[in-house]
Order: structure tokens, then sequence, then C-alpha cells
């Protein structure tokens, strides 16, 4: 097992997320750095020496990729403790699966079952992890009504190592699925096809490196056997010229989809990054269904327009600055528009008319459908980038007929 920090390991949203929760002093930092077999957290004899959730990259033999979320003790106390358990439990949006650590000594608690119920309401697998079994291996045979919806159970000493390599084992084993996992464009190419990616290179364009979305599709591409061949907007006419053939597909930026689309011929597929994304987040449908909604904006409705990630923002920025502005072009009013970045997606979702998601590449899928989950509890329509921007531009048939047979 080895941590990860470097420039080209795999980013968060293609990480596998075990949550770790429990009471203060229940072992949670110690299981971790006994998982890692290195000092990953801090631990203390004091309790509650993890105040936020900490999150821990690594590769996990046999599963792979993993982030583990170190979170506070459940049984925090006080106005500041209250905070703290609620950041916890927001864990659940996007865990994959849960270790909840009870102390061997103390036994399951009030506390402990409080969290059981919150797992079983998320539907998120999870294992009971007894602790400090080398103060009191007796817990081992424990098998209350609480514990019956778990995946598995298992007694550990993170002083000891005992059993430790087992939970890894069968943190794996309880983590795959049972499907195949999502492609974002293999799926649909036969070896020898070729695809150009449309990459402007604009104010917004970091320096030096393409985005993760571009990167990802790239890789895709390169994994099913097919030719990536990437491009500038203003060079896609010249490139689809040199190329003996007509590309299988043309995946472009969505804020270039008008551009694009007019310079593509229309025997070719188009779609966009974004809209691939919200496919391989599994959120695609909703985005397509809702996207009309944008139609029926008035004066003083309020819009959220959330982005996964955090960066700073261009006098152009898609988000906060073309979005809007297409919006009200295309609407004739004035509407109220929201911005939420990085974890900061809102908790009161019911005050806004609609909700524009950016493609979610930092996000896991789990995450992804909380967030669409959390609109549809609320009654409210979200949709997606470059399926707004592919309606407004008005080529949305174009956009999502590569995915006809999903």
């Amino acid at each position: 097992m080895s941590s990860v920090n470097n420039l080209n390991s795999t980013p968060l949203g293609e990480r596998i997320h075990i949550g770790i929760f429990g009471r203060m002093g229940a072992g949670k930092s110690s299981l971790l750095n006994a998982i890692t077999d290195q000092d990953a957290a801090i631990v203390s004899p004091l309790k509650g020496t993890t105040t936020d959730p900490v999150n821990r990259t690594m590769e996990l033999l046999p599963l792979g990729p993993v982030v583990f979320i170190d979170t506070p003790g459940i049984d925090d106390s006080g106005e500041l403790g209250d905070l703290r358990i609620e950041k916890a439990k927001k864990v659940l949006r996007k865990a994959d699966i849960v270790l909840l650590v009870i102390d061997s000594v103390e036994g399951l608690h009030d506390y402990d079952t409080e969290l059981i119920s919150a797992f079983n309401e998320a539907g998120v697998k999870y294992i009971i992890v007894y602790n400090k079994s080398d103060l009191n291996p007796a817990q081992t045979g424990l098998n209350t009504d609480a514990e019956q919806s778990a995946s598995a159970k298992i007694s550990v000493s993170s002083t000891t190592g005992e059993n430790i390599h087992q939970l890894k084992e069968l943190i794996a084993q309880v983590s795959v699925s049972e499907s195949e996992p999502q492609k974002l464009v293999a799926d649909l190419l036969s070896p020898g096809d070729v695809v150009v990616l449309v990459i402007p290179i604009d104010s917004a364009a970091p320096k030096g490196r393409l985005i993760l979305p571009q990167q990802q599709v790239a890789r895709d591409v390169l994994d099913a056997g097919a030719i990536s061949v990437i491009t500038h907007p203003l060079g896609l006419t010249d490139t689809l010229k040199k190329l003996k053939d007509l590309p299988k597909l043309v995946v472009t930026d969505s804020q270039a989809f008008e551009e694009v689309s007019k310079l593509t011929p229309q025997s070719v597929s188009l779609t966009s990054f974004s809209i691939l994304m919200a496919r391989y987040k599994g959120v695609l449908e909703d985005a397509v269904k809702h996207v009309e909604v944008a139609d029926t904006i008035k004066d003083g409705d309020k819009i959220l327009v959330a982005e996964g990630c955090t960066h700073h923002r261009q006098c152009e920025d898609i988000g906060t600055v073309k979005i809007p502005n297409w919006i009200r072009q295309r609407t004739k009013t004035t509407p109220e528009f929201e911005f939420s970045s990085g974890g900061g997606f809102p908790d009161e979702l019911s005050q806004f008319k609609l909700i524009i998601h950016c493609g979610g590449c930092m996000q896991n899928p789990r995450e992804m459908r909380y967030r669409h989950s959390a609109a549809r509890k609320a009654g409210v329509p979200i949709t997606n980038y470059g399926i707004l921007i592919s309606h407004i531009k008005g080529i949305l048939p174009r956009a999502i007929a590569p995915f006809a047979a999903d």
C-alpha cells in the first residue's frame, strides 16, 4: 500500500470513498494508521483529536485507489461539536462504504445505533469494526438487532495489528460492485475509431495542462484502442480536412458547442465533455428531462449554479458569467442567481426554480446521485452545463444522439 500525492494520481472522483465513523476515543484515527501502515492521522490519548473530516488517498490492495475519510467523534458535545457532527454526517453523501469503529471495551452505544440508522437511511454499505480487541476480545461474538443490516463485522486491534489484513480484504469484498462500471466514451467506440477533442484555449484555460474531464476522455479513448486527435475550435476545419476519414465522434467544450456544431458534418456524432461526465456519473437522464424548465424562468426566480470544484473565477467564467447571460438573453428575464462550489452544495433547495450543475468531475458517482436525489426530494429540477448550453443553442437532440441506446 502506498500514498499517492503526485499530479498523475487518480482523481478523487475516481476513487472509492471509505468513511470512518464512530464515537470519540473509539480509535478511528489509530485504525486508519494501522490500515495504511503509516502515521496518516494524528492520534492522541485525548478524545476528540479529529475535529473535521480528513481525507487520505492511497492504493488499498487488492481494491485499488481509495480515499479514506476520517470523521470527528459522533458524540462530540456543544455547539462546535454539533457542527462537527453535521460535517461528519455529510460524508455519507459521498461514501461508497463505511467503517463503524466501536471500542471493544465499551461496546455498542446508543450513538452507534444512531449512526447505523443514518447508514441505512443513506443506503450505504457498512462494516462494524470492533477495535481494541487486545483489551477485550469478547466483543467478537456480539449479534445485536442493530447489527443485522451490516455487510460484515470484524474484531481488530490497531495496536497489535490483529485482523487488520482481514479487514482490508473485507473492505475490498464489500466495495466491489456487481455491475460493470460506466465508461465515459470507450463503450461507444471500436478499435481504430478516431475521436476529435475540441478544446478552447482562452483566459479560463489552465496554463500548461488540460482540465480533468479532457484528460479522462482522452484516456478513455485510448483504452478503447481508438485514436484521439486534439484541436482548438479555430483549427477544427483544417483538422477534419487532414483526416483520411471522418471521425466517429467529436467531443467539444460545452461553451464552444454552437461554433463546433456548425463546423462538424451532420453525419458525425457530436457531444461535450460535460454531457459525457453526466452520463458517466449516472445523472444524464435527469439532466435531459429537466432542461426545458430553463425556458419557463420568470423575473425573480432563483437559480442555483453549482460546481463541484473550486477555482479562481475569470471575467468570462462559464458558471458565474456565461450561463447566467445566456439564460437572461433567452428568457428576456432577470432571475436571481446563486452559486455554490466544492462541497458547499446547499441543504435547502426548495427555494430554487432550477439547479444547473457542472459535469461533476470532482464528485464521485455516489455524491452526484445524492445531489440529484436531494433535488428530487425538494421538487426542484436539476440539469447540467452541457445539456443546458446545447438546449439554448438548439442542438440538444444532436448532442445526446450518441447515447440513444443507453
